[in-house]
């Protein structure tokens, strides 16, 4: 969210933003003990914890067996456990201060997924500060017993200005190859923000998981096809819905199409029925009232300042202004372009002013959820009477 909110932002000011997607070869499997032991210690974890840490990681050995046959037993001297709790947040922890190198780069850091940016008015120049600033990053990656997967790496230039500019970069003199669109997270990113390349992804992703509902239709009852939808569907178009869902209605318009098809088959009637009915039996909400609810989860963190420090700093609420009716909307933001506009920071807090104050005045994230929507079924059923 925040990488979202800082490119919309450069965006929106005439800059361009280059952002590095780099991939490590086997991070969780190159960790050095003694290293991670000591930056565990750094930390401030040290004694029984640290003891017991250790004892994690150490005195562990692997081999071979196949066909009856065993190879010998070798210490193992790097690596966490694979399918572990501890593994991402140990790898966390393992590269957390890779922050530190350079003071001009913005980082994401999700485990092994990490992503760097920077925004700036020149292409050229900014090129040539992202190159400057990489090999820095390639001497932490040296240092630290972590290799870089040229091949993988990438990099994206966001913003609207024209770049007819050609633009290398290059880790270690090995060119990164430059893309328009590149999955990240779960979520496909696109150099105009505009989401088409992810609404893509993820119907064809649903009438993949229309054809199993299609051949089960018959077979099941409802509360198992419904159970089927919430499995099969739903995590696909919830998932970051508030990042990439607040999109011009004609790009997601298909998804919508693809969601009334599912309820249909949930209950198991024809091809042209009228949704709106079933919708209400079912109590799911439509595509793009879904949308808006995941965006005003979003706003309801930050009302009660839950959220990141980083992203809570974004929201402004309106308490100082004397307006007790206005005392839990929160400041607009000017937003020149489109892609700003969109933006959950921006179009969140005009969905967020607009709610009623019952709403807004909610403290409980699933009493809140709740409420909305109930709010939205009996507008269903209002919009079914007349």
């Amino acid at each position: 969210m925040t990488t979202i909110d800082d490119i919309s932002c450069a965006t929106d000011n005439n800059k361009y933003t280059i952002g590095v997607f780099i991939d490590l070869k086997k991070a969780f499997d190159t960790m050095q003990h003694s290293i991670l032991i000591s930056k565990l210690n750094t930390y401030g974890v040290r004694g029984i914890a640290l003891n017991w840490l250790s004892s994690y990681l150490e005195n562990r050995t692997q081999y071979v067996h196949y066909l009856g046959n065993s190879s010998e037993r070798l210490k193992i001297e790097c690596g966490v456990p694979q399918g572990s709790v501890l593994g991402p947040k140990l790898f966390n922890l393992y590269i957390n201060d890779i922050c530190d190198v350079s003071k001009m780069l913005n980082f994401v850091l999700f485990a092994d997924d990490t992503n760097f940016y920077c925004a700036g008015d020149k292409l050229k120049e900014l090129a040539e500060l992202m190159v400057s600033e990489m090999e820095k990053l390639k001497k932490w990656f040296d240092v630290n017993k972590l290799s870089l997967n040229l091949t993988k790496t990438k990099f994206m230039i966001f913003g609207n200005r024209v770049k007819q500019d050609e633009v290398i970069l290059s880790i270690d003199g090995v060119p990164i190859e430059r893309v328009t669109e590149l999955r990240f997270l779960g979520v496909v990113l696109d150099d105009k923000l505009k989401w088409k390349s992810h609404i893509e992804y993820v119907r064809k992703k649903m009438v993949k998981n229309i054809y199993i509902l299609g051949n089960v239709r018959d077979i099941l009852d409802y509360k198992a096809m419904r159970i089927l939808y919430f499995s099969l569907i739903f995590p696909y178009l919830s998932y970051c819905a508030e990042v990439w869902g607040n999109t011009y209605a004609t790009y997601i318009h298909p998804l919508y199409l693809l969601q009334k098809k599912v309820v249909r088959m949930v209950h198991n009637v024809k091809y042209r029925e009228h949704t709106n009915n079933l919708f209400i039996k079912s109590k799911l909400l439509k595509f793009e009232d879904l949308v808006k609810l995941q965006t005003l989860l979003f706003m309801c963190k930050a009302k009660n300042n839950t959220l990141p420090l980083k992203l809570q700093s974004l929201f402004v609420l309106c308490s100082g202004s004397g307006d007790s009716r206005r005392k839990f909307d929160f400041k607009h933001k000017f937003a020149r372009t489109t892609q700003r506009q969109m933006c959950p920071t921006v179009k969140g807090i005009r969905i967020w002013n607009c709610l009623e104050d019952n709403l807004k005045s909610c403290t409980n994230m699933h009493r809140f959820k709740m409420c909305y929507i109930l709010k939205r079924i009996n507008q269903y059923e209002e919009h079914e009477s007349n």
